[in-house]
């Protein structure tokens, strides 16, 4: 018995020496990096201190605790003349309010134009809402004031790597029979299972600076199903920040929690977990580590793929930051509804934004209309919430997203026509973007200071 023991420990004695020379290894590969690019990158705990007895939005319920924690992810980016950053918070929605006074605070410690933030949310349903008043509403501003703080205080030179992989978890929610849609698990309706990742590298190791991973799917894992599904009928217990959580955990983890994982909710209104039911059941702690685990292994493939020698000798060396941004009017049910687009590019990487739960379509028709001209990346629940944001089709055949939209069947050529406009300002191809003529360069100038806010 006393042998078996000894060689036990003597096995795991190797074992361990073995995994700190790979990670010796790992971190002595160091390359340069050539880029006019710095970046810097802070997350932060953003759970509320109580948590027994609040009440969760999404799906409403009372939690009894805290499952795993939520966070919020602030991205910085330079690229000597333009500044951005990018705010990711596990949370339901970046209601305008949260934006207004994040922006305004952030810009005021970090001198980044208000302008120039993108606040969004994962759409998590099992967190809690936000109130400007509250204790919880105060911390959280001041928080993400000091993480902004913290990554802008930590710039380093970055080169940008990108990959794509897929998850297996998500599912559309809608399924048209005999002209009226209704809630289905439906394997055959629209659908984007694609993962698009961002790595940020100093050149230090094989260890990125930072991740911005994006996905489609409603984060509502553990909302309340059916009555018939066990264990948690009506909703799970705790507080969570759902499957983009897990997955942020998983990425980090493989790196030994030496980089900072970010994510970013794409067009979700239509998508959500495959948990069959009736319609649908709540999620148990297997589900969610298989989906956490599923995009998180998404990631680290397409984060480990970029890193070899073909992917790295073809990274750019050159990232113009380019942002632009609008507020349009858009017809509603009840009145004009008005909402901010937003652009902002860099390197080849465009991000577009709405402010609220677009369907899987809007991000296929756009990702259509830019083509070869970026690599596009479509982000709902930015810069404000306005709700859903369904197709003009999907009013013909009726169903919840349409119904609980705010907006008429009109919005959707408006906004698609909008954000196309914009991405036109920051790719830079269309000749009014970077004519030299006198007029243009003026035009130009003029609109940059009216959307900056400087006079």
């Amino acid at each position: 018995m006393h042998q078996i023991s000894r060689r036990l420990c003597l096995c795991l004695c190797l074992l361990f020496v073995v995994c700190l020379t790979g990670i010796t290894c790992a971190e002595e590969e160091a390359f340069d990096v050539e880029s006019n690019l710095r970046a810097g990158v802070a997350k932060v705990d953003i759970t509320p201190a109580e948590v027994k007895q609040l009440e969760v939005v999404g799906h409403r319920r009372k939690v009894t605790g805290v499952r795993d924690p939520l966070r919020a992810g602030v991205l910085v980016l330079d690229d000597g003349q333009t500044k951005v950053a990018i705010v990711t918070l596990d949370l339901i929605g970046a209601y305008r309010e949260l934006v207004e006074l994040s922006r305004q605070q952030i810009e005021k410690a970090t001198g980044i134009p208000a302008a120039n933030i993108m606040v969004t949310a994962s759409h998590n349903h099992s967190g809690p809402g936000f109130d400007a008043k509250s204790e919880w509403g105060q911390e959280l501003i001041l928080k993400l004031t000091n993480a902004a703080k913290q990554a802008a205080a930590n710039m380093s030179p970055v080169t940008v790597g990108y990959g794509e992989d897929k998850i297996g978890f998500s599912i559309n929610r809608r399924k048209v029979i005999n002209g009226r849609a209704v809630v289905r698990l439906n394997e055959d309706g629209p659908n984007d299972p694609r993962v698009k990742v961002l790595r940020f590298d100093d050149g230090k190791s094989l260890t990125p600076k930072a991740v911005l991973m994006h996905a489609v799917c409603h984060p509502c894992f553990f909302t309340w199903g059916d009555k018939g599904s066990t264990p948690y009928p009506n909703g799970y217990p705790k507080m969570s920040a759902d499957f983009p959580g897990e997955a942020q955990t998983f990425v980090e983890m493989c790196y030994g929690n030496q980089t900072s994982s970010l994510f970013l909710q794409g067009c979700a209104g239509d998508i959500r977990p495959n948990l069959p039911g009736y319609p649908y059941r709540c999620a148990d702690e297997a589900d969610i580590q298989w989906a956490g685990r599923d995009l998180g292994s998404a990631v680290v493939r397409s984060l480990s793929r970029s890193m070899i020698r073909e992917e790295l000798t073809n990274r750019e060396k050159f990232y113009q930051i380019r942002v632009a941004n609008t507020v349009v009017s858009l017809p509603g049910k009840a009145g004009r509804i008005d909402a901010e687009l937003q652009a902002i590019k860099i390197g080849p990487y465009l991000l577009l934004t709405m402010p609220g739960e677009p369907m899987v379509e809007y991000g296929m028709k756009l990702e259509a209309d830019i083509a070869d001209r970026a690599i596009p990346i479509i982000v709902g629940y930015a810069n404000g919430y306005i709700g859903y944001i369904a197709t003009a089709d999907s009013y013909k055949v009726g169903g919840y997203e349409p119904t609980r939209s705010k907006l008429t069947p009109e919005a959707e050529a408006i906004i698609l026509t909008e954000l196309s406009e914009l991405a036109d300002q920051v790719i830079g191809d269309v000749f009014e973007s970077f004519s030299k003529h006198p007029k243009d360069v003026e035009k130009r100038e003029a609109a940059e200071k009216a959307r900056v806010g400087k006079p």
